[in-house]
């Protein structure tokens, strides 16, 4: 059984809603899953999960969240060669920028994007959750 990380941060609850569909979706098909925001989640956890799913909404000029979220992934960046890692968030201006700068820094480090990113712009409908859903269940 695959034991999945789900690891947020979420200012407006759009990303959040995104993370329970991922939670969601791992374990309709079976995964051990946990949910955690960024400030409860180290780089000395990464080791005990299968695969991560990583959320974290467009902040400032097209970028990571920088109080909590983005610290917590630059520690855990150096543990993510060859991990199964799976992004997704939400914005309200530009164009997913962000999205792209952040899957660019994760092939970087070696990390595994099991699936095309899942964004959204404002809050999630039902289509993203689906996809969201489809996340978690690419992990499990």
């Amino acid at each position: 059984m695959s034991k999945i990380a789900v690891v947020y941060w979420s200012g407006t609850g759009n990303t959040e809603t995104m993370a329970n569909a991922v939670v969601k979706g791992a374990k309709d098909k079976g995964a051990e899953t946990e949910l955690f925001t960024a400030s409860d989640f180290s780089a000395d956890m990464a080791d005990d999960f299968n695969a991560i799913a990583f959320g974290c909404p467009s902040m400032g000029t097209e970028e990571l969240e920088e109080g909590e979220f983005e610290p917590m992934f630059s520690s855990v960046k150096d543990k993510l060669n060859g991990k199964k890692i799976v992004l997704f968030g939400s914005y309200g201006w530009g164009d997913g920028e962000w999205m792209r700068n952040w899957e660019d820094d994760c092939k970087n480090c070696g990390a595994v994007l099991a699936a095309e990113s899942v964004i959204c712009n404002d809050a999630p409908d039902d289509d993203v959750i689906a996809q969201c859903e489809a996340l978690g269940a690419v992990l499990a």
